[in-house]
């Protein structure tokens, strides 16, 4: 792989170039190799899109100053916010509205208009442990534009139809001339779309689309996290303009269990367990995600001390695997105890020769100690 051009270099400006020089600077080399001048020209189109990615970056005050102090490698790690240009069309896109030249050969790269999709939309979802560790299917419900039904889509009052916009004469951009060059914008009066409607639709308000509550049926896989998203394809709002529509992304949102804790695609479980069992050992049962399984405690156990149950965690989708239940164990002290318990205690004190609080004496036993002295 080519090491990349320093972008100052590409754009041929001095480090200390203003951010006009640098707009200047990429106009000029994009108008230079803009692949409708270039037709066929590869070298023209990898210079048409260095160019691009270098005004992109050094336009840029938060990435410049980066780039300035770590180079390449300050944008191009994780969070850099590196440019990533997959063809032409996604920097006519970027940056075709600032300088004009999207439109300045036709707006078109090989005969085709590039089409935006409709805006995105989003829902939530929320699940328990046990759905999102088994999968499951839920209804969501969100809201859309739809097409009116009123005016068919083309917001104006039944009977009647739009004009063309006599601002831009219905091309839905204007050009404006400043020395040598000429700068393509949104038209203002009809806002790109070429056309005006002097009797706007009563239902939608001349939008041609209404708001909507949708629902639809998603399927959760095994194993999902929280804050998982899930992405309904088509589902999103519809385009304007013909194109198509959004997304709809469901985040999936879990919550906490009374018993597990989740970490990844393992699973911790606190357990108390008691003196006797842990010095002495036992069996003990403990839940899982299946029902509950028994475990082994080896004699000597000690408060904090890990078994695990593999397996018994939750499914990885990724990998078709799943990951392990950790149960951890906590030596429970009681804070009351009979009268043997407590005799049982102080014998084992004192063959441990270990130094213990005395006998606290009931109440009533103080009494009658009190009245003896007296």
């Amino acid at each position: 792989m080519a090491e990349k051009r320093d972008y100052y270099e590409v754009l041929g400006v001095d480090r200390s170039a203003t951010d006009q020089q640098i707009s200047e600077a990429y106009r000029t080399l994009a108008l230079k190799y803009h692949p409708d001048r270039n037709p066929g020209d590869d070298e023209a189109v990898s210079h048409f899109k260095e160019a691009a990615e270098a005004f992109e970056v050094l336009s840029s005050a938060e990435k410049r100053a980066r780039y300035d102090r770590y180079g390449h490698a300050g944008i191009d790690g994780p969070g850099g916010g590196s440019p990533h240009f997959h063809d032409v069309g996604d920097i006519f896109e970027a940056f075709g509205d600032i300088f004009g030249f999207g439109d300045l050969f036709g707006g078109r790269t090989g005969g085709r208009r590039r089409v935006r999709r409709g805006a995105d939309v989003r829902c939530q979802v929320i699940l328990d442990l046990f759905e999102a560790a088994h999968g499951t299917s839920k209804v969501v419900h969100f809201e859309r534009h739809e097409r009116c039904g009123t005016c068919s889509g083309t917001g104006a009052k039944p009977g009647t139809q739009s004009e063309s916009c006599p601002y831009c004469g219905g091309k839905g951009r204007v050009v404006q001339s400043t020395g040598i060059f000429s700068l393509q914008t949104t038209c203002p009066s009809c806002h790109g779309s070429g056309s005006i409607i002097r009797d706007p639709c009563r239902d939608c308000q001349g939008s041609g689309f209404v708001p909507k509550r949708v629902s639809r049926k998603v399927n959760i896989p095994a194993g999902v996290d929280d804050q998982t998203q899930l992405r309904l394809q088509g589902e999103g709002q519809p385009n304007p303009n013909g194109g198509p529509p959004g997304d709809c992304y469901c985040f999936v949102r879990v919550k906490e269990h009374p018993l597990f804790q989740r970490e990844g695609k393992h699973l911790v479980c606190q357990v108390p367990i008691s003196y006797s069992q842990a010095a002495l050992g036992a069996r003990i049962e403990v839940p899982t995600l299946d029902g509950p399984e028994q475990i082994e405690i080896a004699p000597g156990t000690q408060s904090g001390d890990v078994f695990k149950l593999k397996g018994r965690g939750m499914p990885d989708p990724r990998f078709r695997s799943r990951g392990d239940l950790l149960v951890q164990v906590h030596v429970e002290v009681p804070k009351k105890l009979a009268a043997e318990h407590e005799e049982i205690i102080r014998k084992l004190a004192e063959i441990e020769n270990t130094h213990v609080s005395p006998r606290r004496k009931s109440f009533f036993e103080q009494v009658k100690e009190y009245f003896r002295s007296e």
